[in-house]
Parts: structure tokens; sequence; C-alpha cells
């Protein structure tokens, strides 16, 4: 490139990493033999040699829910304003999945990894730690206070779903969630079972979907459908709006149950799809967007100030009520 440009290796490294020290005319010389030769800079190779790097790992649950989504967005558009980009990898809750995309951040030698996990990762993310690179929990946090953490209250939100069903009058609620072994669902589940035990003549159900989805919430709703009228929950409280999507079609649309006045509903996460729904579906708001721009500002600090303490910042969740909860004349 130097030889067909006519210039020095040295200013060849001056075009492409300080452009200000080269004249116009050299600059335009050297881009030239770049667009001629179809030069395409390593910048990978370029990060590893000055041991830093602009891009940062973000490992979600699945890719699916539009929760992640808008969490990535939110990590992504902050990251960007400061000139760095974020690899984004889904593990759809497979731990394999999970380490394989440890393993390939840490090749990548990205600047730092925001992880919503699937079960206890400190193991791992200290050993990252050890070789530089800082680990921050999204949606979870940490178990022994080692990592800073971005989550929402979720025994709260808990809490705050169920009572809002209690309050409508319904005492038969069903808490559709998937594997129990996830925080955020046991969590969610803790805060039902306490407001729902502080209220005489109130009774819990848990039933365990077989995934997160849409289509695990229409299965459990087909079960519910083939129990008699009177063994039918008056209401239920799923873990995230998807699960409860599910389920609310497939039972408004069977012409049995009329949605809110025989099963109301109540879902977690108030993803867009929640206002579209059949039957516009109550649910408990997390900041989502919010909550990835806090993750990348605590990535930051860490990198910036390798003594920094680690933070767990925790946002309290809002009830967000629409048709799916209010019987008719009902004021919510």
């Amino acid at each position: 490139m130097a030889r067909l440009a006519g210039v020095s290796v040295g200013t060849v490294s001056n075009v492409l990493n300080s452009p200000e020290k080269v004249t116009a005319a050299t600059l335009q010389r050297v881009q030239d033999a770049i667009d001629k030769l179809g030069f395409v800079r390593n910048d990978a190779a370029r990060q590893l040699r000055l041991g830093s790097s602009t891009a940062i790992g973000l490992l979600i649950l699945d890719v699916r829910n539009p929760f992640f989504t808008e969490l990535a967005r939110g990590a992504e558009d902050y990251a960007a304003r400061f000139g760095f980009s974020v690899v984004l990898g889904n593990s759809d809750e497979d731990s394999a999945r999970e380490s394989g995309y440890l393993d390939l951040f840490e090749q990548q030698r990205v600047r730092g990894v925001l992880i919503s996990p699937i079960g206890d990762v400190s193991a791992r993310l200290h050993k990252l730690r050890q070789r530089g690179t800082r680990a921050v929990l999204v949606d979870r946090v940490s178990a022994d206070s080692a990592f800073s953490s971005v989550s929402v209250d979720d025994v709260a939100g808990g809490s705050i779903a169920a009572n809002h069903l209690l309050e409508s009058g319904r005492r038969r609620i069903a808490f559709l969630g998937g594997p129990a072994s996830f925080r955020q669902v046991s969590d969610r589940l803790a805060g039902a079972r306490s407001a729902v035990a502080a209220h005489p003549g109130a009774a819990l159900e848990v039933i365990e979907a077989s995934a997160s989805t849409v289509q695990a919430g229409s299965e459990v709703a087909r079960r519910i459908l083939a129990r008699a009228e009177a063994d039918r929950p008056d209401a239920i409280f799923a873990s995230n709006d998807l699960l409860a999507i599910g389920a609310l079609q497939v039972l408004a649309a069977s012409g049995e149950v009329r949605v809110p006045d025989d099963i109301a509903f109540v879902g977690y996460d108030d993803i867009d799809f929640a206002s579209a729904s059949i039957v516009p579906l109550t649910s408990v708001r997390q900041p989502a967007a919010l909550m990835g721009e806090t993750a990348v500002q605590l990535l930051f600090s860490e990198v910036e100030d390798l003594g920094a303490k680690p933070q767990a910042v925790q946002f309290q969740p809002e009830l967000v009520i629409r048709a799916s909860s209010a019987r008719e004349g009902s004021t919510g």
C-alpha cells in the first residue's frame, strides 16, 4: 500500500491512526491506494496490540423475549455515545451456549461483559476478572456481592401483581411460570405467595410452564380449559408477558371464558405486545432500556477505576392496569 501511494509505511500508519498529522493531498493518495487494493482494516488485531477494545459483550437469556431486546437497545444506544459497540449473544437458556459465548467474548478481548445468567456463573466471572475482563450482572443480583448488578425488585413485583388481583375480588389465583430455578421466576412467585397468605380464604396454585414463551402459555391454557369450570382459577398471574399473552389468547378465543370476568390476567415486563393483546394485558413494568443503559454505566465505572467497589442498582416495578384485570364497572 505504501509503495502504491508513494509514501512511507509511517505515513500510512498516520493516515489510519492519526490523519490530522498528514496533508489532505497525502491523505487522498493513501485513500486511493486503499480503495484500489481493497484493504480492510483489522481492528481486532489492532485492539489486541493496544491491549484494549471498543466492544462490549452482552449475553441474554432469550432474544425472542422483547424485554431483552429492549434491554439490549438501551445498552447499545448508551455505549454508542462513547464509541463502543455491543456484541450480542443469546444463550437461549442453555448452559453450554452460555459458556461458549463467554469463551468467545474472552477470545475477542471485549472491554467487559454484561450477562443475564442462567444459574450461578460467579466462578467463571471471577476468572474473567483475573484476566482483565470486568462483568456486570443484568436482571440478576450478585449472590456474593462480588459483581455489580442491575435488577428489579421482583419480590415486590410479584406482590404488586397478586395484591391487585386480590383487591379486585379474586381468590383462586394461579401463578404461571417457567423454571423455578430462574431467580426472576422464584422471586415473583415469592412475592405473590406473601400477598396471598395475607388474605384469608385466598389460595395460590402454581402451574409450571415448559418454557417462558407464548406457545407454553397456550399449552397451559388448554389444560385449564379441560378442567371443570368450578376447578378453574379466577385469576392468572404469569411470570412474563409472553406466557400471559399465550394463555389469554387461547382462553379468550375459546368462547368458554370471559376475560376478565371469569379469569383475570396480569403479566410481567410490560412489553409492547401487552397493550396490543386480544384483551389489553395488565402487566408489571420493568424499565428494560434503562436497565441496559445502567449496566453499561456500571461497567464503564469499573473499567475506569479498577479498584471501584461493585454496585447493586435495583429498580422498583410499576403496575400498568389494562382491561385484562378490570371487571366491567370496576375503577381498577
